[in-house]
């Protein structure tokens, strides 16, 4: 037999394994062509969008008109401490409809525009997308299995300090720019396999977990206190660890949260609230949380879908939250922009 056909078929046949998966030549060819739609480019999903297209993956932000303007006019701009980057002519849709092929839909947006961009998603799965949420928080992801089927809904949380200014041009201020995904339903592990395979280029940290469920709690118990305290008592992140009173409101809210995972059957670890009170002093002068800067604009704020949801799991287990009710009060009149 042809010694160079021999060759030709074990090309072919060739496979890798990966986490118990194996992949063919033609599945790796298929993670490079993965068809991704941003839904949302603002301070998140504007930036982590713009890293995977700028590593030469397909990408589609599917935004509202005025955005569409202003990334048609100026492309998708990012400064950032580790990389500036324009887009200049990014794929844009503003319906779903208009986008013919998609496996995974990012969905970049804010709790409380949620239930607005459900049709879309919905049409996005029939076509065979899988849908992959960065919001914060936990009730989301019950939402979304009910609406569009558990199986294709992904886990996955992004850590990142950002924010977009008036001129549509994403700023991303430290060097944290993380990406935490898994499966939710047993099915889901080969899809995420390739999708780690098919942005692991971009410029960003890429981690597959098959413990999201730990990756979504700990994000969502730190952010509930980080942003709580920073928007309830208009401070910045020094501000809090100058003062030990201010300091121990802090430590508080941590124990209540990791107390609510804890009912949830999830383990934060022993070093969580240790962890997080003594990494006040590392974040640099002036930090706090993107609720924060949004109360600072006068914009809508997430206090249901964190402070809210929090105090609504804890009452389905019998729990008290004191310190996070306090901080829900005091956050709550802000909810839809300024007061009055």
């Amino acid at each position: 037999m042809n010694n160079n056909f021999n060759l030709s078929i074990l090309k072919k046949m060739s496979r890798i394994i990966h986490g118990g998966i194996l992949f063919t030549e033609n599945e790796k060819e298929r993670t490079r062509d993965m068809k991704i739609t941003v839904v949302g480019a603002g301070a998140t999903g504007g930036y982590f969008g713009a890293r995977l297209a700028e590593s030469g993956l397909d990408v589609t932000f599917l935004v509202r008109e005025k955005r569409a303007a202003q990334l048609r006019e100026k492309g998708l701009v990012v400064k950032s401490v580790v990389g500036d980057l324009t887009i200049e002519e990014p794929k844009i849709a503003i319906k779903a409809e208009d986008i013919p092929a998609c496996d995974l839909v990012i969905l970049g947006v804010k709790n409380y525009q949620l239930a607005a961009t459900l049709p879309q998603l919905m049409v996005l799965v029939e076509r065979g997308a899988k849908v992959l949420p960065f919001l914060n928080g936990v009730e989301h992801f019950e939402i979304l299995a009910k609406e569009l089927g558990k199986e294709n809904v992904l886990g996955g949380v992004c850590k990142i300090i950002s924010t977009l200014d008036s001129e549509g041009t994403v700023h991303h201020t430290s060097k944290i720019h993380h990406i935490i995904f898994g499966e939710l339903e047993p099915s889901g592990k080969e899809f995420c396999l390739e999708l780690e395979q098919a942005i692991s280029k971009a410029n960003i940290r890429v981690k597959y977990t098959e413990d999201i469920l730990n990756e979504i709690w700990s994000k969502y118990a730190f952010i509930v206190v980080f942003s709580g305290v920073t928007s309830a008592g208009d401070l910045t992140t020094d501000q809090i660890d100058a003062y030990e009173a201010t300091r121990n409101v802090y430590r508080r809210s941590l124990e209540e949260m990791q107390s609510l995972a804890k009912a949830y059957g999830v383990n934060l670890g022993e070093n969580f609230v240790s962890s997080n009170v003594e990494g006040l002093p590392k974040y640099p002068k002036g930090s706090t949380s993107s609720m924060h800067q949004d109360m600072r604009k006068g914009l809508p704020l997430e206090v249901e879908s964190l402070q809210g949801a929090a105090i609504r799991l804890s009452s389905r287990k019998g729990l008290e939250l004191p310190t996070i009710e306090v901080l829900y009060g005091l956050i709550k009149p802000y909810e839809m922009g300024n007061v009055g």
